[in-house]
């Protein structure tokens, strides 16, 4: 009977453990899986794999995403409006096609400029594509219009397009207003690396902890969404340790 069960049991294990080092959850799971074999392995895939289905619609989304896609590049040639590049723009910025994005969000703008979205858009693709240059102008003009646009996301571009431009006192003083201003673990993350590496380390201090005290109070689902930010300040506060 045990050999009729030893080989799913050792595939349980190999499943939780890929699982396991593409997710980095908790590292008490990695004893779990080890110590206690398959049935560890069967408590991981329900405590943490099944959750994270929920954090697979995106992806799973791409196959009408692509659909999408190849509709909108036939329909902009009959009817080339904005609407439908800023559609397009959309989709290829999700696909991270950053350049063809930027394409679309150009022709867009070309046809009409009454709206931000297509400004911060363009702005990301561009960050993206490395032209912080070009980038800057397009994320200035949003947040200019409104600061918290995208839950304050686009200041966070711009904090880093500056950053990336080396206008060092110019990101300091956008990510000192942004982190004051918001609330998310992403721009906490950010600001404390750009403060550890220019000087300000007990404010980078600070603000890791504040990611930390948040970690302890935050719901399961929260923690699975937020996993690649926390463990960049968990990575973050041990070299920050050693600067000691």
């Amino acid at each position: 009977m045990r050999s009729l069960f030893f080989p799913w049991g050792v595939i349980l294990q190999v499943i939780a453990i890929v699982h396991f080092v593409r997710r980095r959850p908790e590292t008490y799971w990695l004893w779990v899986i080890i110590f206690f074999g398959p049935l560890g392995a069967i408590a991981y895939i329900f405590a943490e794999m099944i959750p994270d289905l929920g954090l697979m619609q995106h992806s799973m989304g791409g196959f009408s995403r692509r659909s999408r896609i190849k509709k909108l590049r036939v329909l902009v040639l009959d009817n080339p409006s904005a609407g439908n590049y800023e559609e397009l723009g959309d989709l290829l910025l999700e696909e991270k096609k950053y350049r063809e994005a930027r394409d679309c969000f150009d022709r867009a703008l070309s046809v009409r400029t009454d709206h931000v979205d297509p400004f911060y858009r363009r702005g990301i693709a561009a960050f993206e594509l490395g032209d912080t240059a070009a980038a800057l102008p397009d994320l200035a003009h949003v947040i200019k219009s409104d600061p918290k646009y995208d839950y304050s996301r686009a200041r966070l571009y711009y904090a880093r397009a500056l950053a990336a431009q080396n206008r060092t006192d110019e990101a300091l003083a956008v990510f000192q207003a942004l982190i004051e201003g918001s609330g998310t673990t992403e721009a906490l993350c950010y600001a404390a690396e750009y403060f550890g590496q220019h000087g300000r380390k007990e404010q980078a201090r600070e603000l890791v902890e504040r990611i930390y005290a948040r970690k302890r109070t935050m719901p399961a689902y929260q923690k699975r969404r937020e996993r690649p930010w926390l463990r960049r300040a968990s990575s973050l506060r041990r070299r920050l340790a050693l600067t000691n």
